[in-house]
């Protein structure tokens, strides 16, 4: 009997050993998952900030720009009198020319000229426009250098990958001697618009029409959703009918964000004759794309309420109305807005739907409404990110770096509302 039942108590401890080892491995195997995954974003985040911060500086020369009074017309110096009457990009030439007197040829010239962006006009415009006394005196000025010599001054590219020739080098060198080369904070990467010319570009047009999508889609979908929850789980009562809303609902929730695009470009455009690339048209797709996620989230916050709540609100004489808006919905809106951000981060990291509507054209311009051309910033990471030159890949990084931030911060938000309005029962 004993040797019976040793031999018992033998097999149980062989039968845990294999067991507990299984669940080692599988931890293991865990483990090993989650740090395997940890790693693999560790090192996109780390690519994409090492590409993108450079981004956020920009290279400048230093020109002696002589204000000769004759080239300026004897009338009040306004944006259009500038660029209309006055040649300020020659005068950068002019000034080039004087610094570098031994190049005569017309190719070398137009390679001098080229180390200089042409936005570096604009600065002189917008300086004459604050300081009109600079007329008749000789300024030393940082204008902007063009986009091959601020890759090859950051080390973005080296000299034998640069497209800047032996000659173009040498003149860099003469700068770079005299100290008349640095680098500054990029603030036009902040301030400006989109620009066929990588140096001029900037982000700002793009922040501005995602966060006019964004007011437009929270303004719509947040009170519609919220409605048709309430109804669905407080008011509807079963049927056929509730049922097929229901099961369509969580089906339009896992449709492709392209067909809500298809439908705006249907109805929005095509039907209604709304304006393409409007922040207006793209805020009207992503809230019939955040609906559904809105929709269900709030049914689930309203499920949690407990329904103690609700009897006790009814036995105290309250309607049902006073009931639902008064005691129910003030404890699940944690979980309501905790839904909507979630949906806002989705619908502001779109690009399908939008492409869809024309969001995908060029435009310099900053959108000053919701009826103006405008982009958003998927959008303008996708444009970016299809051009061959280095400074666009740098802008495409750091493009996505203040995505991801923005989502970081609507990701935290939610986090924090849920911690901080939730109640426990």
């Amino acid at each position: 009997m004993n040797k019976q039942n040793k031999s018992t108590i033998e097999i149980v401890k062989t039968g845990l050993a294999k067991r507990r080892a299984k669940e080692n491995r599988f931890k293991k195997m865990g483990l090993v998952a989650v740090l395997l995954g940890l790693s693999m974003l560790a090192i996109l985040l780390v690519s994409i900030v090492s590409t993108g911060m450079p981004a956020f500086t920009q290279t400048v020369l230093k020109l002696d720009v002589t204000f000769e009074s004759e080239l300026f017309p004897k009338q009040e110096l306004t944006r259009e009198v500038l660029n209309q009457k006055v040649d300020l990009y020659g005068l950068v030439k002019k000034t080039l020319r004087e610094k570098f007197p031994e190049v005569k040829s017309r190719r070398d010239k137009k390679a001098l000229y080229s180390l200089v962006s042409k936005g570096a006009s604009y600065q002189i415009r917008d300086m004459l426009i604050d300081d009109h006394s600079l007329i008749g005196k000789t300024v030393s000025i940082w204008v902007l250098a063009d986009d091959e010599v601020d890759s090859l001054i950051k080390g973005s590219k080296s000299a034998d990958d640069s497209k800047l020739n032996a000659k173009q080098q040498s003149w860099l060198k003469v700068f770079q001697k005299e100290v008349s080369v640095k680098t500054q904070f990029n603030w036009d990467f902040l301030s400006n618009g989109d620009s066929r010319e990588p140096e001029q570009s900037g982000i700002k047009g793009a922040m501005v029409g995602s966060l006019f999508v964004v007011l437009i889609t929270i303004a719509l979908s947040f009170p519609i959703g919220v409605a048709a929850a309430i109804y669905l789980e407080e008011f509807a009562k079963p049927s056929r009918w509730n049922d097929f809303i229901e099961i369509n609902i969580n089906n339009l929730a896992a449709v492709p964000s392209i067909v809500f695009g298809l439908l705006g470009l249907a109805i929005y455009i095509n039907i209604m004759d709304m304006p393409r690339s409007a922040p207006l048209v793209a805020g009207l797709v992503l809230t019939l794309m955040t609906l559904p996620t809105i929709i269900i989230a709030s049914r689930a916050a309203l499920k949690s309420v407990p329904s103690s709540l609700r009897e006790a609100a009814l036995g105290l004489g309250a309607s049902k109305m006073q009931m639902i808006f008064h005691h129910v919905l003030p404890q699940a809106m944690p979980g309501m807005l905790t839904g909507t951000i979630i949906g806002m981060a989705q619908a502001l990291g779109e690009t399908a739907p939008l492409l869809m509507i024309g969001m995908v054209s060029f435009i310099v311009d900053i959108p000053q409404n919701i009826f103006d051309p405008a982009t958003v910033l998927p959008v303008q990471i996708y444009l970016w990110s299809d051009s061959p030159e280095q400074a666009f890949l740098e802008r495409t990084a750091a493009a996505i770096m203040i995505l991801l931030a923005f989502l970081v911060v609507m990701n935290l938000t939610a986090v924090w509302l849920r911690k901080k309005f939730e109640k426990r029962w």
